[in-house]
């Protein structure tokens, strides 16, 4: 691991992990610790934020409404994502979301040696996918590991920002048959493109050069999103499956969606109120699959990524964040 460095966010500071060769042969993997701003020695509690598919983290008003809580704020772009990018890399391409564990792992140790606080931890979209899964396998002593059990800080309750439980779009796609082809194919072909980069759409809503409130790197968050490799998709499915047999991340948890799905379409006004990435219903379905004590919220007119959202919107969703914490702050207890 490198020492603190300024990061490209002013006021943060950013790490590397190096984790070594990638399985799927496109290099040595690198993954990016951010915090915002100097170490909290004194801090009762922190945040790991985990960001989604075409994403990293950019987004400060959210970690200055946690730090205003008192809350130690660190995010990771997990390897081959956003910071953790690296020439010749297919951005964010995995086959198998079990290799984020040690990374994770190494973010949580790091918090450990900077505070004594337990952590909460925090995934949106697909990185909701693959923290439900890591913290199910780190209940159940599966995760891979870099520093002793006793010496892991605890994991004191999770928050869940749309995350991906289940495939979006017609029934067929689901179903029995075409899972099974998408898993072999995705074995023999997994560097294949199955949905290529849209004229803008969802990304549209988000950019302030376009119709949204925030500014990022285009380069990291293009608007059109990335490539969706078979490979990946099929990684994707495998992590559903395991989730729709039940987890438990063995912390209480928080969702937070929108309260209705929308089409995604070119025209941006169309699409500012309403999840236009993942149908909201099967969040609604899946939720009970995460774990024991779940709260599920839905947020009038929240886009997908709900502190994102159009303003009213975004004040609805801190506001039901603030809620809950406040909840959690007396009545969760940590877990390792």
């Amino acid at each position: 691991m490198s020492g603190w460095q300024p990061d490209v966010l002013p006021g943060y500071w950013q790490t590397t992990f190096a984790l070594g060769p990638d399985p799927d042969g496109e290099g040595d993997l690198e993954a990016t610790l951010v915090r915002r701003g100097p170490a909290d020695p004194g801090a009762r509690h922190a945040v790991l934020m985990v960001h989604g598919f075409t994403d990293y983290f950019f987004n400060t008003e959210f970690a200055d409404h946690l730090a205003a809580r008192g809350i130690a704020f660190y995010a990771i772009d997990l390897h081959k994502c956003g910071r953790s990018h690296r020439a010749g890399q297919t951005p964010h391409f995995t086959t198998d979301l079990a290799r984020y564990d040690t990374e994770l792992e190494r973010a949580l140790a790091t918090i450990a040696g900077e505070t004594a606080a337990d952590v909460l931890v925090y995934g949106h979209s697909a990185g909701g996918l693959v923290v439900t899964l890591w913290l199910d396998r780190r209940r159940r002593g599966g995760a891979r590991l870099d520093r002793r059990r006793d010496a892991r800080p605890a994991v004191s309750g999770l928050v869940l920002n749309s995350p991906w439980l289940d495939l979006q779009g017609p029934a067929i796609l689901r179903a029995a048959p075409t899972t099974a082809a998408l898993r072999a194919a995705g074995r023999l072909r997994s560097r294949t493109v199955v949905r290529r980069p849209t004229p803008g759409g969802y990304g549209t809503t988000l950019h302030r050069d376009f119709a949204g409130d925030f500014d990022y790197d285009l380069t990291w968050k293009p608007v059109g999103g990335f490539p969706v490799t078979l490979g990946w998709i099929r990684a994707i499915r495998r992590g559903h499956a395991q989730l729709h047999r039940g987890l438990d991340v063995g912390v209480p948890n928080l969702i937070l969606r929108s309260d209705r799905s929308v089409r995604e379409v070119a025209d941006s006004e169309l699409i500012q109120r309403g999840d236009a990435v993942l149908d909201v219903a099967q969040i609604a379905r899946w939720a009970g699959c995460v774990g024991n004590r779940t709260t599920v919220v839905p947020i009038a007119d929240a886009k997908h990524d709900v502190f994102l959202s159009v303003p009213e919107a975004r004040r609805t969703a801190y506001r039901e964040l603030d809620r809950w914490l406040d909840w959690h702050s007396e009545e969760g207890e940590p877990h390792g």
